[in-house]
């Protein structure tokens, strides 16, 4: 989406503190013994408070408001009763939502107390890759370069990316152009970031695998040679010297 008017920002801003906040409240509400079905029915609850709309529940007939990933699963994890979290579980919460035609979408990964997988490593980098990525997000720069920038840093801390998802524009709709914001660099895409434009930047940090896989159940993503990964994500506006991150409130950074 462009940005061509402040009731037209007033609008993004509006909704990414909604989401943004959605996702902080989810995250402080877990603990272990809880079922991901019951955390999805407090975000729902959150949803009617703020006014605002599912978006994966409204655009593609998710199974839940929000999608809840644990341990070995990458996106896209449909909430249960059945699943019940534990401590030192690797846990992820997509959060994207609509309110008065503007839509934006946030994430991120944690470890639910104790970290007994080790896994906080990987949580960390997935942070400090997207505060870089973001860092690098200016009008005209080479939405490619920012792709090389994750996949070098995760490299250097000893991971590995996800190539076949995405970043994506957002404002209008969930997915918007430009829908090809990777995590690595595709040397024939010159595609530049656009001054006002809003775009919901997003890292997907691996431990082994540099693809996932659908499970069987039509949502769920794994990856295709195992382990974990982490995703944290931020709704931007792009901008001269430095992005304007619109999800800051959901303190993923904290």
């Amino acid at each position: 989406m462009s940005i061509t008017k402040e009731s037209e920002l007033s609008g993004m801003q509006e909704i990414s503190t909604v989401v943004g906040t959605i996702l902080r409240k989810m995250r402080e509400y877990t603990e272990p013994g809880m079922s991901t079905g019951e955390l999805d029915q407090y975000a729902s609850k959150l949803f009617k408070k703020y006014k605002a709309k599912s978006a994966p529940f409204e655009t593609y007939g998710f199974p839940g408001f929000t999608c809840i990933s644990v341990n070995n699963e990458a996106a896209h994890g449909i909430p249960n009763n059945q699943k019940i979290l534990k401590e030192g579980d690797l846990i992820n919460i997509d959060v994207s939502a609509e309110l008065n035609g503007f839509w934006a979408d946030n994430g991120g990964s944690f470890i639910l107390g104790d970290d007994k997988q080790g896994l906080q490593p990987l949580v960390e980098a997935s942070k400090i890759i997207l505060k870089k990525a973001i860092n690098q997000c200016i009008g005209g720069a080479r939405i490619a370069d920012v792709g090389d920038t994750m996949e070098s840093q995760a490299k250097q801390l000893g991971f590995k990316v996800i190539k076949n998802l995405a970043g994506h524009g957002v404002g209008r709709s969930l997915h918007e152009k430009p829908d090809n914001i990777l995590n690595y660099k595709v040397h024939s895409n010159w595609s530049r970031f656009n001054n006002n434009t809003t775009v919901a930047i997003e890292t997907f940090i691996s431990t082994h695998s540099s693809l996932v896989r659908e499970t069987g159940d039509g949502w769920t993503l794994v990856g295709t040679k195992g382990g974990f990964i982490a995703q944290h994500e931020h709704t931007i506006m792009i901008r001269d010297k430095q992005a304007l991150v619109m999800t800051e409130c959901n303190g993923i950074w904290e």
